[in-house]
């Protein structure tokens, strides 16, 4: 089986012990030449000074494709707008188009009076600059805000229609549950690119957590799998089996491409991705 093309998140650091650990994410994980790699926006916006800080050094020090993260939340357009100019002054040419989850504890998302109010007005405007490749978010498990199943196959091609060049996941523990959301994107005509997003899981109780809130779906079995070993200590070795073989799953029903949620903690994302075939074909030693 040929080796997948990868990709991978950061986010951006909050402390120099974060960034220290960001540095040593993106060094490890470079030499696996990724296709490109993305950097996070915080719940509303809060760390969108940090996410341009750390899309500008990745691209500068390791001369990485980055793929900015860029949202509707607390901003007007023209704020918007300039921060997407201020990317592709700096030399990037992809931006990851999204709503935006809201500030914390505000319950749901409220548009800026002067802003985007939703993902596909952003992606229509970056779209019409004509100086960006965009990705976009797609959920293989429903959105806790969308009505049905249909509900986020229609309202991705909406986005896709607006301008955007591929859609990248929320990460999902079953293969099948991916290539169901592939076969209802197809029957909805979708033809872009939609890459499977992956989570190495490095804490299962903290993504647990996140999952019950993104909606992705638990399978009980997972829930028990991680129970037993947490108990075993044996929590990164069953991390690295699951996801080796969902992957090698994805791969095996055709699929090209993964991007992994790395959480800035390399070494099971790395141990991953050579799992899977993929080998260290650059260097790093004349990078500052």
């Amino acid at each position: 089986m040929t080796a997948p093309r990868i990709s991978f998140e950061f986010f951006p650091p909050k402390s120099l012990d974060a960034s220290f650990k960001l540095s040593e994410t993106v060094r490890m994980l470079a030499p696996l030449n990724p296709g490109f790699v993305s950097v996070t926006y915080g719940a509303g916006g809060t760390t969108r000074k940090l996410t341009h800080e750390a899309v500008e050094a990745i691209h500068k020090n390791y001369g990485l494709n980055v793929a900015a993260h860029l949202t509707c939340v607390d901003a007007s357009r023209a704020e918007t707008l300039e921060i997407a100019e201020s990317y592709s002054n700096a030399g990037v040419t992809e931006i990851v188009a999204l709503r935006g989850d809201p500030p914390k504890g505000a319950g749901k998302f409220t548009p800026h009076p002067e802003g985007f109010n939703n993902s596909i007005e952003l992606i229509e405007a970056l779209a019409a600059t004509g100086k960006f490749k965009l990705r976009v978010g797609a959920y293989p498990d429903r959105h806790p805000e969308a009505a049905s199943d249909t509900a986020d196959v229609d309202y991705l091609k909406r986005k896709l229609d607006a301008g955007a060049h591929s859609a990248i996941t929320q990460f999902f523990f079953g293969a099948e549950t991916f290539f169901r959301f592939r076969d209802r994107c197809a029957a909805a005509g979708i033809t872009a690119p939609i890459i499977p997003g992956i989570v190495p899981i490095d804490n299962w109780k903290g993504v647990r957590k996140f999952a019950v809130a993104c909606g992705t779906v638990i399978p009980p079995e997972v829930d028990e799998a991680y129970d037993k070993a947490i108990r075993d200590g044996r929590e990164a070795d069953l991390s690295i089996a699951m996801c080796t073989e969902l992957c090698s799953e994805l791969m095996e029903g055709g699929v090209e491409d993964l991007h992994f949620y790395t959480l800035n903690k390399p070494h099971l994302t790395r141990d991953i991705c050579h799992a899977l075939g993929v080998t260290q074909t650059a260097t790093l030693e004349n990078v500052a």
